[in-house]
């Protein structure tokens, strides 16, 4: 089983079986106080799905863009358990989890003869376009974004990167703009799914893939808090 832990807009974590099946979801949307549900929500999930924590193969751990203290929780979160129980910790994008929830309610569109036509959060659905973008709230009047290609399995490339919120900005597979790709409040994705995040996690597993762009961090921003200078010495 994986372990799925996110914690770059709220706190996520979730068991999937290494076949993709999710066992359990557990979260909190509150995108402060990650360290003080964490715990609470890994037992939660373990319990639902009827696992114990030597059930556990792998960690999926979300990587962000997120805020740097937030981001940070889950990430500590999902080594800490992977070291204990001496498994491998699987990386993942957190931008990526949001675009396959995007890839699989445009398949669930397309499977209805007449049903809700509502675009999900996080831009147009993949088959509006060829390319199709994840945003998420940078702060500070900025958002993250990602740019995939569709599919089943969508393809990240280009991001995560900054952009002022409400701008449009050229990149090379297509311009984003205000009619469909706007980087606003409208388009952002205000959730992310730690069982997306660990079906990923047990794709790469089975195909033996990896992402070099998710082997650190993406803070995208330096914290806002910095290590002070050293003290002058004052001589006599």
């Amino acid at each position: 089983m994986i372990l799925g832990i996110d914690t770059s807009i709220g706190t996520a974590v979730a068991v999937v079986d290494l076949d993709g099946t999710v066992r359990a979801e557990a979260t909190s949307a509150d995108p402060r106080g990650h360290a003080e549900v964490i715990g609470d929500l890994i037992a939660r999930a373990l319990t639902e799905a009827g696992a114990a924590s030597a059930d556990i193969t792998h960690v999926a751990a979300g990587m962000g863009p997120g805020p740097f203290t937030g981001l940070r929780v889950g990430i500590a979160a999902a080594r800490a358990f992977a070291i204990g129980r001496g498994i491998p910790v699987v990386p993942i994008v957190s931008h990526d989890a949001a675009a396959l929830a995007a890839a699989a309610h445009d398949r669930t569109q397309d499977s209805s003869a007449k049903g809700d036509t509502a675009v999900p959060a996080g831009g147009q659905t993949p088959s509006d376009a060829a390319p199709f973008v994840v945003v998420t709230d940078a702060r500070r009047r900025e958002v993250a974004y990602s740019v995939y290609a569709p599919g089943p399995w969508p393809v990240r490339i280009e991001g995560p990167a900054l952009a002022a919120k409400g701008t449009e900005v050229a990149i090379e597979s297509v311009e984003l703009d205000a009619e469909g790709l706007a980087l606003d409040d409208e388009a952002l994705t205000t959730s992310i799914s730690a069982a997306d995040l660990a079906r990923i996690a047990a794709r790469r597993i089975a195909t033996g893939e990896s992402d070099a762009t998710a082997s650190a961090p993406v803070y995208l921003r330096a914290p806002d808090v910095s290590v002070p200078a050293a003290r002058k010495r004052v001589g006599a």
